[in-house]
């Protein structure tokens, strides 16, 4: 069977892989593949931890030839970010755990032919800082750290939204230890956790945080 990070890497290429990375990839290297390349590396790669977790790499570095480098130069940031997300759809999937956050880069070598490509894979910590990132309704992510992040409709706030049911400062996402916390600031219709009205809450992957009419995700790598 598919692995599920990688069914949703291809759903999300689907409407590309006929139109512009069709073009991109003339050379007949398909992006799907690289998505596939990426999960078996997780698999082949992962490790027990001290704690007991399976620890997975987290860098990676793709390998092209340099006309396929070339053709996929204005496209590099849609197609890291998809492998990014390919990587943690996978990863939650089999219960894997990250390091440090996830960086997704292509280079170029002279030695390889239109088509082939290689994968460099390694495990490279952050810096101490807890390691998460909201999901917002646009797919842009929000990265956190050691640092507060609000939310609200006042034009200060880190996250500003214009629905009218959120407050002008509705809550904030906290560091706290080795993860973070989500603190309503008494807002008039409260913030929630998977449907549920919270006045704090610790996160953990794939809470959904509901201000108002708006929804986000948390993702802990």
């Amino acid at each position: 069977m598919c692995p599920v990070g990688i069914q949703g890497f291809e759903r999300r290429l689907e409407h590309l892989i006929e139109g512009t990375f069709a073009r991109v990839f003339r050379s007949g290297l398909n992006p799907v593949e690289l998505g596939r390349k990426l999960v078996r590396t997780l698999d082949d790669k992962r490790s027990v931890g001290v704690n007991g977790r399976v620890i997975v790499p987290n860098d990676f570095t793709f390998v092209l030839a340099e006309d396929d480098y070339e053709q996929l130069a204005d496209m590099a940031g849609v197609l890291a970010r998809d492998l990014g997300d390919a990587a943690r759809e996978h990863a939650r999937d089999m219960g894997y755990s990250f390091a440090g956050p996830i960086q997704t880069t292509f280079v170029v070598s002279p030695d390889l032919r239109p088509g082939v490509f290689e994968v460099e894979a390694t495990h490279k910590e952050g810096d101490g800082s807890p390691v998460g990132s909201l999901l917002l309704p646009t797919g842009d992510r929000v990265p956190l750290g050691q640092y507060v992040v609000s939310v609200g409709r006042q034009t200060d706030c880190t996250i500003v939204l214009g629905d009218p049911k959120v407050s002008r400062r509705h809550a904030e996402v906290r560091p706290s230890g080795d993860g973070f916390v989500l603190v309503d600031l008494n807002s008039t219709n409260g913030s929630y956790i998977n449907r549920q009205r919270i006045s704090q809450h610790q996160l953990v992957d794939g809470d959904e945080l509901g201000f108002g009419h708006t929804y986000f995700f948390f993702e802990a790598f």
